[in-house]
């Protein structure tokens, strides 16, 4: 993966609740992505790209793809970096996905050895948004971190996507370190 954090798009608007995103999610299912949903993961890999482009013209470009065909068939088949996918119940389409990385500082001398889970991007499908799929698949990514033993889960959000920050605010996570920049 990028060593160049991403975010989500501009996300869902749900309040969070949990049987609310249940009800939302009925005919759905989250499962691991796969070498045979590539396609559908460029077509939402280039929405991100678009949020980010155009709110960041001067970084990121427009029209190109994140990674390659075989670049994502590799990360698809780490367990180091897992990428979970919200799914149509016929398995056919791709609603929103969830690229995350294993995080360690072993033999750090300045950091503590804990295992996080790196949220790497988060983008729900233009015409799935609104229906909770960013809440289901934050809250399977929780779960998931849980259950291998993670101490936590970060993320980066570019702060031209206040509309990313508001829902990563709403789903609990809280700033715990900030980037800045002077531009030349």
């Amino acid at each position: 993966m990028s060593n160049e954090p991403d975010d989500v798009t501009n996300e869902i608007a749900g309040n969070g609740d949990n049987d609310e995103t249940q009800s939302a999610a009925a005919g759905v299912h989250i499962r691991r992505a796969a070498p045979r949903d590539i396609p559908q993961l460029h077509k939402l890999l280039r929405e991100v790209l678009e949020v980010h482009h155009r709110g960041r013209p001067d970084l990121f470009n427009t029209g190109v793809t994140k990674y390659t065909d075989d670049e994502l068939a590799g990360i698809l088949a780490d367990d180091e970096t897992p990428v979970f996918g919200m799914f149509a119940a016929d398995d056919a389409t791709l609603y929103g996905y969830a690229f995350c990385i294993f995080e360690r500082h072993e033999n750090s001398h300045i950091l503590t050895d804990i295992t996080t889970l790196y949220i790497d991007d988060i983008c729900v499908d233009e015409s799935a948004r609104g229906r909770h799929v960013g809440t289901a698949l934050y809250r399977h990514v929780l779960d998931f971190a849980r259950e291998s033993g993670c101490y936590n889960v970060t993320l980066n959000v570019w702060s031209c996507n206040p509309g990313a920050q508001a829902f990563y605010e709403r789903m609990g996570l809280k700033p715990y370190k900030i980037g800045m920049e002077q531009i030349l």
